[in-house]
């Protein structure tokens, strides 16, 4: 009887999949940010081991856009555009910080991230030696996707 229950357990029960279980800890992650538009977030992984995360927001000390407003906003730049004039760093600039700062190489890691990266992050993964990217929605840049698919970088895009 007892072995009748933990088969009906274990079907009832599904465990998330490896790529499931770290793009909802992106999500996760993504909580964090102080973005007005859009919450990103991002964790790169290699060996099935977390070795840094990031989320989009101001750079640490100075005041958030949650806190004085977004300029982007107000100028009424489009997504993907301009990035120049928004305070804050993406989650995957964060993340590959986070690992400079305490010394993580991330030659051959997976990024795992709720959207697709922009061109310049795009260009920071390649040169950090990132070997895939698996995110969960798009982004309009089409130059990023184009970067990574030169730099041989394979990209996946799994439903939510």
């Amino acid at each position: 009887m007892k072995n009748k229950t933990l088969k009906s357990r274990a079907r009832i029960y599904k465990r998330p999949s490896w790529d499931e279980y770290f793009l909802q800890v992106a999500q996760l992650v993504s909580k964090r940010s102080t973005c007005l538009r859009r919450h990103v977030g991002a964790v790169v992984v290699r060996d099935k081991r977390i070795l840094a995360t990031g989320y989009n927001g101001a750079p640490s000390g100075l005041r958030h856009c949650i806190e004085i407003g977004c300029l982007r906003d107000k100028l009424e730049v489009p997504s993907g555009q301009r990035h120049e004039l928004c305070r804050a760093l993406h989650a995957e600039q964060n993340a590959l910080i986070q690992a400079s700062l305490y010394g993580v190489g991330l030659k051959g890691s997976t990024l795992y991230a709720t959207n697709q990266p922009c061109v310049i992050c795009a260009k920071m993964l390649i040169n950090a030696g990132i070997s895939e990217i698996v995110v969960c929605d798009g982004y309009p840049d089409r130059m990023a996707m184009d970067f990574l698919k030169e730099a041989k970088i394979k990209v996946r895009r799994l439903a939510k």
